[in-house]
């Protein structure tokens, strides 16, 4: 395999994104049946991986791969947004009692559990363009 010809033919993070939206819907639903509700701890481990997720995608933005910028650079916006997405819905989540049945408490605790699964996807495409396994 060519290092320098390498093409990400198939853009993982859309099955990312989709897996988190379906996450992200899912959870919703529980929350605004009183099913599920997330601890304070859960939401401060969500924030601290997601502080992770930042540095780790510093350090792959300094490293670099050499399977070209493409296959990095979705990976990278995948962990972005899900990482930058994660804190902000966590410090909000954490500094407002939401009821167990609030519809604005559902959809923040749906779109959290999408970026959440969002920034595990981002990783794991960015693990694939490290070890050049795009094609």
């Amino acid at each position: 395999m060519d290092l320098l010809n390498c093409e990400c033919k198939k853009d993982c993070t859309a099955w990312a994104l989709l897996a988190g939206i379906i996450i992200g819907i899912i959870t919703a639903f529980l929350r605004i049946t009183g099913v599920v509700t997330p601890p304070t701890a859960a939401l401060i481990a969500a924030f601290g991986i997601a502080v992770g997720a930042l540095v780790l995608t510093l350090l792959a933005l300094a490293i670099g791969v050499p399977c070209g910028s493409r296959c990095i650079s979705t990976a990278v916006d995948a962990i972005l947004l899900g990482a930058l997405g994660t804190l902000l819905l966590s410090v909000v989540l954490l500094a407002i009692e939401f009821e167990t049945t609030s519809i604005i408490g559902a959809i923040l605790t749906g779109a959290l559990a999408a970026l959440f699964t969002l920034i595990f996807g981002g990783v794991a495409c960015l693990i694939r363009c490290f070890v050049r396994n795009c094609n």
